[in-house]
C-alpha cells in the first residue's frame, strides 16, 4: 500500500484533487496543503472544537479525520463563510455582539453555528447552546457568542 493517496474533495465549492499522506489529518491538508489557516489547531484530540468544518453538512473535528476519509465529500469551513469577501450575517452578528475575544475559538464556533442556521434557522437559546457544545471557549465568551447567533437567526445584524 502506498504511503499517498490521490482523493478529490469539494472546499468551500471549489473542486480539489489532491495527493495527500495517508497518516495526514483533514486538518493538516486544509491548512498545509490548501493554505485555509482559518481551521486552528488546538487540542489535536477531538476536544475543543477550534478544527470544527463541515463535511457533507455535518459538523466534524478535522484534527482527528484522516485526509483519505474526505474523499468525496463536500468540506465547508470558516473562509467559505464570506460571500466575495463580504461577511456573512452570522459573521456580522459574531462583531455586532462583541463575540471575538481572543479569537482561536471563533472560527469554529462559526462553522458549527453556520451548520445549526442551516439545519434549524430559527432556534432556541437552549439549541444553539447544544449545537455549540463541542467547541470550548477559553475566554468564556459564551454569552455574547450564543447571542449572536441568535440576532444573526433573527435577522439583527448591522
Amino acid at each position: 500500500m502506498s504511503d499517498i493517496l490521490d482523493i478529490t474533495v469539494v472546499v468551500n465549492g471549489i473542486e480539489r484533487n489532491l495527493e495527500v499522506a495517508v497518516n495526514h489529518t483533514l486538518l493538516d491538508v486544509l491548512r498545509d496543503q490548501l493554505g485555509l489557516t482559518g481551521t486552528k489547531e488546538c487540542c489535536v484530540e477531538g476536544e475543543c472544537g477550534a478544527c470544527t468544518v463541515t463535511m457533507n453538512g455535518r459538523t466534524i473535528n478535522s484534527c482527528i479525520t484522516l485526509a483519505v476519509e474526505a474523499d468525496g465529500a463536500e468540506i465547508g469551513t470558516v473562509e467559505g463563510l464570506a460571500d466575495h469577501g463580504h461577511l456573512s450575517p452570522l459573521q456580522q452578528a459574531f462583531l455586532d455582539t462583541a463575540a471575538p475575544q481572543c479569537g482561536f475559538c471563533i472560527p469554529g464556533q462559526l462553522v458549527s453555528a453556520q451548520a445549526l442556521l442551516d439545519r434549524n434557522p430559527n432556534p432556541t437559546l437552549e439549541e444553539v447552546q447544544e449545537a455549540l457544545g463541542g467547541n470550548l471557549c477559553r475566554c468564556a465568551g459564551y454569552r455574547q457568542i450564543t447571542d449572536a447567533v441568535l440576532a444573526a437567526a433573527a435577522g439583527e445584524t448591522s
